[in-house]
């Protein structure tokens, strides 16, 4: 078999060497160039950001001004070995709560250290001290606790008040959720005159702030503050199917707050007015829808009581077994009235040995009377 091909010259082969080589270094190019950036890789430059928004600053300031008046409580309870008889203490539950004086009262949530043997406070340099409890009303769900510290104590939580608020103001809240200590979160009002219950159900507290800030478990006892840098509600509760922050939050307002601390350190308790009567809103809803007639029905009138001296008439089961209606409280000092919380958040707002003026339906007439507050234990 003969090759028909003439033989290439030198200049051929050196061409085709030539244009191998070129396709060759085409094809290497791209891996080359990213080996070489690899070998020269620089950090970017940095882009100036300017001033910091004016909300962005306010609330820095608000954080590093109040974040020392906030303190972690960790609560511990008492375990005995059956086998040993050895006491130790376990972690209970963690909190937030917030300095109140110089002589070392802090306030927290009721739910905070309730059924807890020891209550620890952390301070925001790390500094724990062990607390002891001053006083606690679970009706308003807050509690006070007092610390010894004997030198650099933290500075109090400014005062504010609840009484002015609005719906969409902006509100901060500081806390330690999920144990993640001194936790800034911004919101706003969502409501005003919210009611809850407690987990138990047994307890309603009135007269709430509803807010979108983000509340978790752990922020309980921490203070919701507002633009200015005060103090206007103490959080306590979340609403979540799930347990976590759900954007529904409440806390109770600061005048509800400053009414109730102070007594609670002065005797350890709080004293709410009261009239002496029992009601049960579904009854008296019922009684409404039956008869038209808006107000509290009294149940029963408690022997010995304001109520009972100033002539009130209790709800009665005859011998037939028929009922004959009580009064019908529909007003306390002018102010209307369907739910017996109502009644009790107006009595709250006065003082033992105070004088209310209760109108009542009777006998398809509307009457008034005079009835003196006693006290009642919270």
């Amino acid at each position: 078999m003969h090759n028909d091909w003439p033989p290439l010259s030198r200049l051929g082969r050196l061409m085709i060497s030539l244009a191998l080589a070129f396709v060759l270094v085409l094809w290497l190019q791209p891996y080359v160039d990213r080996w070489w950036s690899m070998r020269h890789v620089e950090p970017r430059a940095v882009q100036a950001r300017g001033d910091l928004a004016g909300d962005e600053q306010a609330n820095i300031q608000i954080f590093e001004k109040l974040s020392p008046s906030v303190v972690y409580i960790t609560t511990l309870k008492r375990v005995v070995n059956p086998w040993t008889r050895n006491v130790t203490q376990v972690p209970r539950g963690t909190g937030s709560g917030m300095i109140w004086d110089d002589q070392g009262h802090v306030v927290t949530n009721y739910h905070v250290i309730q059924g807890s043997g020891v209550a620890q406070v952390t301070l925001s340099d790390q500094r724990s001290y062990r607390a002891a409890l001053v006083g606690a009303s679970q009706q308003h769900d807050l509690a006070v606790i007092r610390i010894n510290v004997t030198f650099d104590r933290p500075p109090p939580i400014p005062i504010g008040t609840s009484e002015d608020l609005r719906v969409g103001q902006k509100v901060l809240a500081i806390g330690n959720p999920f144990g993640l200590d001194r936790t800034l979160t911004t919101g706003i009002i969502s409501a005003l005159d919210r009611t809850i219950q407690d987990d138990e159900g047994g307890n309603t507290i009135e007269h709430l702030i509803q807010t979108d800030a983000a509340i978790n478990p752990g922020n309980s006892g921490g203070p919701l503050i507002d633009s200015a840098g005060r103090l206007i509600g103490i959080n306590t509760a979340i609403y979540s199917p799930s347990g976590a922050y759900a954007g529904i939050g409440f806390a109770v307002p600061v005048d509800t707050v400053n009414r109730v601390v102070p007594k609670l350190i002065a005797s350890g308790r709080y004293v709410t007015p009261s009239i002496g009567i029992k009601a049960d809103d579904d009854l008296s809803a019922a009684l409404t829808r039956e008869t038209g007639v808006r107000g509290v029905l009294v149940l029963q009138v408690v022997e010995g009581s304001p109520a009972q001296r100033a002539g009130l008439r209790e709800t009665r089961v005859t011998t037939e077994g028929g009922v004959i209606i009580g009064d019908i409280i529909q007003a306390v000092d002018g102010k209307p009235v369907k739910r017996i919380g109502e009644i009790l958040a107006l009595l709250e707002q006065k003082r033992v040995g105070d004088e209310v003026r209760l109108s009542l339906h009777r006998d398809g007439k509307t009457i008034e009377l005079k009835v003196q507050l006693e006290a009642r234990a919270s």
